[in-house]
């Protein structure tokens, strides 16, 4: 799970940096949002099967609250670019996106996780 995890919140990161560089509102921002939805899907759903630390609740810890909230923000996107409201979509995007760029440095930040490990050591 942790593999699934990794890989799907590095491809998200990637085309999240890449959705904030180029144009909006272009028939290849959609694509890439759409591929940047799931991936971060993902990255989220895929971190309720890595163990918490601290465990708080039922061995969820403070970044799965986050991947919680990231899950609503990714749907609130979608419902408002749906209806055209941008600001709205672009807002809770950009949210969704610190929230998976926060996260990553924080399991990247901590003592005892993966890849705190792989990366610093």
């Amino acid at each position: 799970m942790v593999f699934v995890h990794l890989i799907a919140a590095t491809f998200a990161i990637l085309t999240g940096l890449a959705q904030l560089l180029r144009p909006k509102g272009t028939a290849r921002h959609r694509r890439t949002g759409h591929v940047w939805t799931l991936a971060m899907t993902v990255a989220c759903l895929s971190s309720f099967g890595i163990p918490g630390t601290p465990r708080l609740i039922f061995g969820l810890g403070p970044l799965h609250v986050l991947s919680a909230w990231t899950l609503a923000c990714l749907a609130i996107s979608i419902t408002a670019a749906r209806r055209g409201r941008m600001a709205l979509h672009r807002n809770f995007a950009i949210g969704a996106f610190t929230g998976l760029f926060i996260a990553g440095m924080a399991a990247l930040a901590m003592p005892g996780r993966l890849l705190h490990g792989w990366l610093i050591g």
